[in-house]
């Protein structure tokens, strides 16, 4: 074998060694889940209803949309009617849509005492949950409030990110969130899968802190 043949040869061994060593890529907007991946599931997490809450209660739904939010961003607020809106319009009693909301904040105004004044002062008609460890969060990769997540039947995710484009609702020029949710309806993949997040950063607790809750 030339010398040329044997560099070309080398060449070709360490691209596929670098190809089969690297991780899959994530989102183009989401550091964990890429679209299609299987979504993270959770359980035994309390609602302001009182009741435990996991992904299997929602098995009876076609599609789930999950959002992340919170009392303390202005921005998650400046969204909640538009997400009573949605759910007014897609996720009423007996639909095939499930909504559920969660938050993963731990500051004072984020806990699930003021979660619960917060549902009933704007009449949440969808479970609003509370992860106190943050895992689900983590698991989701997800980064704002709001930031939403689609579920097909599969519960596999086929679209993550933005309800719409601009969090004044008189400036909207595009929705993501009904389209998505429409095209998995249909069992269809959305046009448009991802969209990047408006909102303010999930306060996610830094790894020394969650060593000292651990102890």
């Amino acid at each position: 074998m030339s010398l040329s043949r044997k560099i070309m040869k080398r060449f070709a061994i360490a691209i596929l060694l670098v190809l089969l060593t690297t991780p899959a890529l994530a989102g183009k907007y989401n550091s964990v889940l890429s679209i299609g991946d299987p979504a993270p599931a959770w359980k035994e997490l309390e609602g302001v209803d009182g009741k435990k809450h996991a992904l299997a209660d929602l098995a009876d739904k076609e599609v789930l949309v999950v959002v992340f939010t919170c009392n303390s961003c202005p921005v998650a607020t400046d969204y909640e009617d538009r997400i009573l809106a949605f759910s007014k319009k897609f996720a009423g009693a007996g639909s095939k849509v499930g909504l559920i909301a969660i938050n993963v904040n731990k500051v004072a105004e984020d806990r699930l005492d003021k979660m619960k004044e917060r549902a009933e002062a704007k009449g949440f008609d969808f479970p609003y949950i509370y992860d106190d460890t943050q895992k689900i969060g983590r698991a989701f990769g997800a980064a704002f409030t709001p930031e939403f997540f689609v579920l097909n039947r599969e519960r596999k995710v086929v679209y993550m990110g933005g309800m719409d484009d601009n969090s004044n609702p008189t400036e909207v020029k595009n929705n993501y969130l009904d389209p998505a949710v429409e095209a998995a309806l249909a069992g269809k993949a959305p046009a448009r899968p991802e969209a990047p997040a408006i909102g303010c950063r999930v306060r996610y607790a830094r790894e020394r802190d969650r060593a000292k809750e651990s102890n």
